[in-house]
């Protein structure tokens, strides 16, 4: 029997990386980096305070690498702020649903996320243990 991670029992995968994009909402716009990133949302920090289930634009620039080269994808798309914590002196933790992405976006996002997961490797039945990691 295979247990599940906390991490598994996630439906998208989601990375720790820094990624600069924009956030927009009520007339203020902020250029930030991602904490983390998911293809149905991103956890961030901004300066200004920002109540939950605000709606805010975002803009993305995605680093792909294709091959030997590498394009950078712009993904635009709306959300809604789930989450906002106080971080007291350097400002606030927001965790950021994307609501409004149609699905090629979404896919570039997933491709972006892809190039940073581990590869499985093919289990081997001739191993000793193959048996028992069904």
């Amino acid at each position: 029997m295979k247990i599940k991670s906390p991490a598994d029992k996630r439906r998208f995968p989601r990375i720790n990386k820094e990624l600069p994009f924009k956030v927009a909402a009520n007339g203020y716009a902020f250029s930030t980096a991602t904490q983390n990133l998911s293809c149905v949302g991103a956890y961030c920090q901004i300066k200004k305070y920002i109540p939950p289930f605000t709606k805010v634009k975002i803009k993305l620039a995605l680093p792909i690498k294709t091959g030997r080269s590498s394009k950078s994808y712009s993904v635009e798309c709306e959300g809604v702020i789930v989450r906002t914590e106080d971080k007291e002196k350097s400002g606030f933790n927001i965790a950021i649903f994307f609501n409004a992405i149609n699905e090629s976006q979404r896919k570039k996002i997933s491709e972006y996320i892809d190039q940073f997961l581990p590869k499985n490797p093919p289990v081997s039945h001739s191993s000793p243990l193959a048996r028992w990691e069904k």
